[in-house]
């Protein structure tokens, strides 16, 4: 199975769209800013939005889409499926 996922940070203002084989692991990672870079330099480890993938192809199209979208798209996706903007990762830790 493969995850395309969507991080924020604490106060919802940064995006970071990912694509992993390990949700678990990956949050992890990120939660515990064990790897450099954008999420670690801004503190984004809340879990607002993801989707499965049973073809990691498909999974890396989808990255690629989103990331292209403007922010109020994003938005959009988000607050149709998580409409408090809830930490999922909580849940999956």
């Amino acid at each position: 199975m493969y995850y395309v996922y969507i991080l924020t940070n604490k106060t919802d203002t940064v995006m970071y769209i990912g694509v992993t084989n390990d949700l678990h692991r990956r949050l992890y990672e990120h939660k515990n800013e064990q790897i450099e870079g954008f999420t670690k330099r801004y503190h984004v480890h809340k879990l607002v939005y993801f989707e499965r993938y049973s073809e990691i192809n498909d999974a890396i199209a989808r990255e690629k889409q989103l990331k292209h979208w403007i922010r109020a798209k994003k938005d959009q996706l988000v607050k149709k499926e998580n409409p408090n903007w809830d930490d999922l990762g909580e849940k999956l830790i």
